[in-house]
């Protein structure tokens, strides 16, 4: 919760300096045609992606989606509708994760993509190479409804951000389950072996 409600001022805030910023341009005789406009959603959901990301860390989880994704009812779950192109977005996220220096993050995609036929979805091919060359190799595919249904259970004890996109394509969601970046998996296995013999 504390999340979300930062992640609304965020966005409020940066809506807000742009009002501000709109009334003193008028006053100043310096208005431009475009001065009064909203703020595009980039500066909102890009901002406010970066300043929420030092909050995040192991077990919360970071989704790029399609149009069609639900809008799920946990209040865990904070969805914002970024307006933008789905690689525009994947690379933003992808790369912001990368910088941070506390998380990394295991990348889920749905099984259904793997499937889907170019006569069926046209452009499919070419969005799968995109994918696949920033991605990499570094994805496991997990049907669709499981990993909702996954969402849907992490988001009772941790914060989960969705980014919803421009893209009318199915089944082509990213999921970064994110975890620590400075301790792994052989430190923790030795810890608790450590803890269970009693040291």
């Amino acid at each position: 919760m504390i999340i979300n409600r930062f992640f609304n001022f965020m966005v409020l805030a940066a809506l807000c300096f742009q009002f501000t910023a709109c009334i003193v341009s008028k006053h100043s005789g310096t208005e431009s045609a475009r001065s009064c406009e909203p703020t595009e959603p980039a500066a909102l959901w890009k901002d406010a992606l970066k300043a929420e990301i030092p909050l995040l860390g192991h077990r919360n989880w970071i989704v790029v989606t399609d149009m069609a994704y639900p809008l799920q009812t946990q209040p865990g779950i904070k969805t914002v509708h970024t307006g933008e192109a789905y690689m525009d977005v994947l690379d933003f996220v992808y790369r912001e994760i990368e910088k941070a220096p506390h998380v990394k993050a295991a990348i889920y995609q749905d099984k259904e993509l793997l499937y889907l036929d170019e006569k069926d979805v046209a452009g499919i091919d070419a969005l799968r190479g995109q994918m696949k060359t920033l991605l990499g190799e570094n994805r496991t595919f997990v049907l669709h409804d499981r990993l909702i249904d996954r969402l849907d259970e992490v988001s009772r004890k941790f914060n989960v951000v969705i980014l919803k996109t421009a893209l009318t394509v199915p089944y082509t969601s990213t999921f970064f389950e994110l975890d620590c970046n400075y301790w792994d998996s052989t430190g923790e296995n030795v810890l608790r072996q450590a803890i269970g013999n009693g040291k």
